[in-house]
Formats: C-alpha cells, sequence, structure tokens
C-alpha cells in the first residue's frame, strides 16, 4: 500500500488544471508518470509513506483495522507536510469519523480537514497526491513483475493475478513474499490449495 501526501499554495492550484490533473485512476501509467514527475518538481513539499505487507499482515495481531492503519499513516504525513488545508479521500465509510479520528491523532493542528468520499475525483489537490502514490505503486509493481513474471495488476478484479497468486500456491504451497496474506482472496486460496479445505470456488 502506498499512501501519498502533496502541499501546494492555493495560488499555485490553477497550476493542477494546467497540467491535466484528474482522478489517477482514469490514467494510463505513462501519463501518470509524467504528472507524477511534474507535481514532484512544482509541490511546496509531499511526502510518500510505502506499507509493505508484512505490517499489513501485524496490523490483525494488533488489532488494528486496515482504515486505523492509513489514519495512522496519514496523521504522520500531515504532520511533515504541516498544511493549513487539509483534504483527505475518506477510507472509513463514515467519512467525518475518519477526518475526526485523523485530527485527534496529529501534533500539528490544521485550520481545516475535509474528509470526504471519492475527494480524488472531487479536488484537484487529492488527485495530485493520488497520481504521485499511484505511479510510486506502478514503479513497484514493475519491479517485482521482473523478480517474479507478470502477475497482471495486483487487484482481484485481474484474473491474471488471480491464476498467478492460484499457480503459486499450487506449486509452492505458500505465498509470494510481497502479498498481503491478510487479503480475503488469498485467505481463500490458502484454505483451498495449502489447507485443501472445500470452499465455494467464488473467483
Amino acid at each position: 500500500m502506498v499512501i501519498c501526501g502533496i502541499s501546494f499554495l492555493k495560488s499555485q492550484l490553477h497550476f493542477l488544471s494546467e497540467i491535466g490533473v484528474k482522478d489517477s485512476k482514469k490514467l494510463n501509467p505513462e501519463k501518470r508518470k509524467i504528472l507524477a514527475e511534474l507535481l514532484t518538481e512544482n509541490c511546496i513539499s509531499y511526502k510518500l509513506i510505502e506499507v509493505p505487507p508484512h505490517e499489513i499482515d501485524e496490523r490483525i495481531k494488533a488489532k488494528i483495522s486496515l482504515n486505523r492503519l492509513e489514519e495512522l499513516k496519514i496523521a504522520q504525513i500531515i504532520d511533515e507536510l504541516r498544511a493549513e488545508e487539509i483534504f483527505i479521500d475518506a477510507a472509513d465509510v463514515n467519512e467525518e469519523r475518519f477526518g475526526a479520528s485523523i485530527r485527534k491523532l496529529l501534533k500539528f493542528p490544521p485550520k481545516k480537514i475535509i474528509s470526504e468520499h471519492k475527494a480524488d475525483e472531487k479536488y484537484l489537490i487529492v488527485s495530485a497526491a493520488s497520481i504521485v502514490a499511484k505511479h510510486k505503486r506502478d514503479s513497484l509493481v514493475a519491479s517485482l513483475r521482473e523478480q517474479f513474471g507478470d502477475f497482471g495488476s495486483g487487484y482481484t478484479s485481474d484474473k491474471k493475478t488471480i491464476k498467478f497468486l492460484r499457480d503459486w500456491i499450487t506449486s509452492k504451497k505458500k505465498f509470494p513474499s510481497f502479498v498481503r496474506k491478510s487479503w480475503e482472496t488469498s485467505r481463500v486460496l490458502a484454505e483451498e490449495l495449502i489447507y485443501n479445505r472445500k470452499m465455494t470456488d467464488y473467483i
């Protein structure tokens, strides 16, 4: 998981629309690369946090939800960037609760926190941070493909990703090192292919 925060002056925000910033999901990897370079070169500051699979898995033992883990990382970014106004793409079903939880974690109190669902579609500054994060993820995935072969996008909706996991687990009876074992798809495949427990094949 990659999380990013990026900071621009209000007077600079027109730059985002001028270079074509939009929801990162609507951009191909090459366009994200171009925009990510422009954004990181022209922003006041930015912060990227990579959360490795083992940390995501270990949160379960610590009884930390994935939302809470994201809140902790986002708070870390906000404290470092120290922007006066914060715009967040809410991960919680309750967007106000997500923002309030993050505010309680902060050492630096911003004047305003806007926490909304689909914020990357509504606010260009959130789109900008998402582009930088997704470009970093693109780079990490490309590096993993060089080591392990083409496993697709890494998302559950990608049949190539599921086939890669199924074949790997069938052959090696364990997960690749870069896969979250706590991922629901991983858990179901492990039950089926490692522990040989009959389950409904939903893939």
